[in-house]
């Protein structure tokens, strides 16, 4: 009938013009898959700069999404289907995800440059001005712009009382600049471990730097060195320096209890030196009065102290006392382990009847000082 002709007719002119349509839609993908290939490979190209550079937006890119918000605005309402990868997962969620993984690669480079200069960043400084001061430190030809109020926070450190009491007093002053130049010696690095103990009450031991060198810092910057303020991976070099300073206090100790007496009799006797052999408490001395050693070891005095043994077996012990010794004023010092004569095991009787004692020796530390103050002057003329 002339009307069901009239509605095939109509049929076929939307399949031609759907028909058309989907073409033009497939010229249209074509030449965005085209320059989707030609802009990821201007990605693999960029991905090869340095992070600093790659965070720059490429004129291609850009061309890209200003034609790809000219197409969105012209696509249809109804969504396309998206064409499948070999992996199951449609091509707009891999874009969509090498676009995340950019973005995130983008971020980190941000953040990665606002850590290293985290003290001089000026966005940071900008966001924070209103708040608090600013005061910039120049630490080996670098630059922290901190808030001096973390200083104060810590009267005890010496950058606490340059910001606290010192600006008060006018004893800290800035350079021309407004700038305050600080530590001198430390490097730029370890101060910005250091700078991390005023925020967190931590400090980190950076990667290249030596536990003494951070040590250095810290007792120049009055900031106590202890097993709960430094964190750190060398654990045998942060060990020794805290055994240092328990060896320290203990020697100091035994110092005043023990060995200090000791020296005062050799003093009131005259003597102006003394010799001081440490034993164990289950050492026996038990010498013979008709045959005794004949090595001088009767001018020596004995400490009976198992624990004062223990503390001089370790070398690095010895030396700490020895610094300690030396601090106080004390001359010709030498400290080790040697042997003593304990009790008489036998006697022999050399040829023409003189006879030979033979003690028993045990291994032990001795320490022999002096408080002289002439001994360089001839002892031949006075």
């Amino acid at each position: 009938t002339p009307s069901r002709v009239a509605k095939g007719a109509v049929d076929h002119t939307k399949m031609s013009l759907h028909g058309a349509s989907g073409g033009h839609e497939r010229s249209r993908d074509r030449r965005r898959s085209s320059d989707r290939s030609r802009d990821s490979s201007h990605e693999r190209t960029e991905s090869q700069l340095t992070p600093c550079i790659r965070n720059v937006t490429s004129p291609t890119r850009q061309h890209h999404v200003e034609r790809e918000k000219d197409h969105s605005s012209s696509r249809p309402s109804s969504p396309r289907p998206q064409k499948a990868s070999p992996n199951g997962s449609s091509s707009s969620a891999g874009n969509s995800s090498r676009n995340s993984s950019q973005s995130s690669s983008d971020s980190s480079c941000k953040t990665s440059g606002e850590m290293v200069f985290v003290y001089e960043n000026a966005k940071e400084g900008a966001r924070n001005v209103r708040t608090s001061e600013r005061v910039t430190l120049i630490v080996d030809n670098t630059r922290f712009v901190v808030d001096p109020s973390i200083f104060t926070a810590q009267p005890n450190t010496m950058l606490g009382r340059m910001f606290g009491s010192g600006r008060e007093h006018n004893f800290t002053r800035p350079n021309e600049k407004g700038e305050y130049e600080v530590a001198e010696g430390i490097g730029s690095t370890v101060f910005r471990a250091i700078l991390d103990y005023y925020k967190t009450g931590i400090i980190r031991c950076p990667d290249g730097i030596s536990i003494p060198e951070l040590r250095e810092a810290c007792d120049y910057l009055c900031i106590s060195f202890e097993y709960s303020t430094i964190k750190c991976r060398d654990l045998s070099a942060l060990m020794h320096e805290l055994s240092n300073d328990g060896a320290r206090r203990q020697f100091e100790f035994y110092l005043e209890e023990m060995i200090l007496p000791l020296m005062v009799a050799s003093a009131q006797s005259g003597e102006r030196e003394c010799h001081i052999v440490v034993l164990t408490d289950d050492d026996v001395v038990d010498w013979d009065e008709e045959y005794p050693p004949q090595m001088g070891e009767e001018y020596s005095q004995i400490i009976y102290s198992t624990k004062l043994y223990r503390f001089f077996k370790y070398i690095e012990n010895r030396d700490v006392a020895k610094s300690v010794l030396k601090e106080r004023g004390l001359k010709k010092i030498r400290l080790g382990i040697e042997g003593y004569p304990t009790y008489k095991e036998k006697v022999k009787k050399r040829p023409g009847g003189r006879p030979e004692v033979i003690y028993n020796y045990v291994q032990r530390p001795f320490i022999r000082m002096s408080w002289e103050k002439e001994e360089g002057k001839s002892r031949h003329v006075d």
